[in-house]
């Protein structure tokens, strides 16, 4: 693995680890508050990156236009705001809700992006 796809799954790795970790915490407390941050770290994180690093291994040409370091970073920083933007909305402060919404709003855009590179892709093989 090389590349976007190799960025991808080592960000993926990140936020298995963190998400987990989170799960761990909420468990030992006997607070699970942060459930919603468990689950979008796990799913938006770590499953979704480990989707994007197959895709991009399994169709090399396409990880190597400047496309797909665009929607790494795209999605690597607006994943990571969305994701303590929702820990600090969930810990009792609604102050973080403009930067959790413009997160949220990249991160789509990266999806967004995702589906542009990828389905003329798949549908060209």
């Amino acid at each position: 693995m090389q590349g976007v796809a190799r960025n991808f799954f080592t960000l993926a790795i990140i936020y298995s680890l963190c998400g987990m970790a989170l799960g761990i915490h909420m468990a030992i407390s006997q607070d699970h508050g942060q459930m919603p941050t468990h689950a979008h770290t796990m799913v938006a994180g770590w499953l979704m990156s480990a989707v994007f690093a197959f895709f991009y291994h399994l169709f090399p040409a396409v990880a190597h236009k400047r496309l797909a370091a665009i929607h790494f970073w795209l999605t690597a920083i607006s994943g990571i705001g969305l994701l303590i933007g929702l820990y600090i909305l969930l810990a009792g402060n609604p102050a973080i809700e403009p930067l959790l919404g413009i997160s949220s709003l990249a991160f789509y855009a990266g999806m967004l992006l995702f589906a542009f590179i990828a389905l003329p892709a798949i549908w060209r093989s």
